[in-house]
């Protein structure tokens, strides 16, 4: 049963193509990987498969039925203040509706790996662990037969990252996901399209290792080479923007500096965490909680954007390396 299909898709930024009259179908239940180079238009392709964004030519089809389910990479819709319960419940009750059934929060809140004492706590006061499992139990607990994932290994502790894969294993609809993470790859999805440039993007069965083994070579290196059918196909349209073909003084200097930073700012993450995590702080001093709460998200979302910032600089450099 297919619930995506692409009829003669076609798309470009400028002179650059992303697709080039593509035709493809998603079933439902299908695992799907979306693989290549830092601009080869990954995220373009999700949100066109999506709906979010429109092709210049042809026609993308969506199922009539079709129920997406997306996590908030940012975790920017999570109201600090907001206890864990009303999170999930979205403030109604303690109950959730999870596959088709009736579910107690906290009786939920124990698949994410949450105690029944963590009911009452705010956002602000969980790890950056916590708040991602709670992203991950929020977008899951809505009825969905579509789960899109975008890099959704950034800023995952372990045992997130082991809690998602199996939740991607149990997940009765498909799966379309981007990611640079190899071995995630590996252990959930049964296909992987790459981009192979000039618009192009091949389908290989299985993850990432099996797509390699098939392929002869992985995303970092240069496209595969075929034959232009096309003749905006001959004009130049890189694999990567030329802007990103070598490492700049700016961006060797912020490799270097950029791990001390980080720890900087995971230093001051786990300081607000422990001031915010006093059970006494929000009644005594409305205002002080208030201040270490913004202080901790701002502090939150520094270190998630060096974080990717480095894991950008770092896949350009290997990428550098391998030509």
């Amino acid at each position: 049963m297919s619930i995506l299909r692409l009829t003669g898709v076609t798309r470009e930024i400028g002179t650059f193509v992303i697709l080039d009259g593509i035709d493809a179908s998603i079933a439902l239940g299908d695992r799907i990987g979306l693989v290549g180079p830092n601009g080869a238009g990954k995220t373009t392709l999700l949100k066109m498969l999506t709906g979010e964004l429109a092709p210049d030519e042809g026609k993308i089809t969506l199922g009539v039925n079709l129920q997406m389910a997306a996590l908030d990479q940012g975790r920017e819709t999570l109201d600090p203040n907001a206890s864990v319960r009303d999170t999930l419940t979205g403030g109604r009750g303690d109950s959730v509706f999870v596959g088709g059934q009736t579910r107690h929060v906290v009786s939920y809140m124990k698949d994410f790996l949450f105690g029944p004492e963590q009911a009452g706590t705010p956002v602000a006061a969980l790890s950056g662990g916590e708040r991602g499992r709670l992203t991950l139990a929020r977008a899951l607990a809505k009825p969905s037969n579509l789960l899109v994932l975008d890099e959704p290994t950034n800023d995952l502790d372990l045992e997130t990252l082991d809690l998602l894969e199996e939740m991607i294993d149990d997940y009765p609809g498909t799966v379309l996901l981007v990611s640079h993470d190899r071995d995630f790859l590996d252990r959930t999805v049964s296909a992987v399209v790459v981009a192979e440039g000039n618009g192009r993007w091949n389908v290989y069965a299985g993850g990432y290792t099996d797509m390699v083994a098939q392929r002869g070579e992985g995303v970092t290196a240069k496209a595969v080479k075929t034959e232009p059918k096309t003749v905006r196909e001959k004009a130049e349209a890189p694999s990567l923007p030329a802007a990103r073909r070598r490492l700049s003084f700016n961006d060797k200097h912020a490799l270097e500096t950029l791990p001390a930073r980080i720890a900087a700012l995971e230093a001051e993450t786990a300081k607000l965490t422990k001031t915010i995590a006093d059970p006494d702080l929000y009644a005594r001093d409305r205002a002080a909680f208030d201040k270490a709460s913004a202080a901790l998200g701002k502090a939150q979302a520094d270190l998630a954007a060096a974080e990717d910032e480095w894991l950008r600089l770092e896949e350009l450099r290997e990428q550098v390396e391998a030509r």
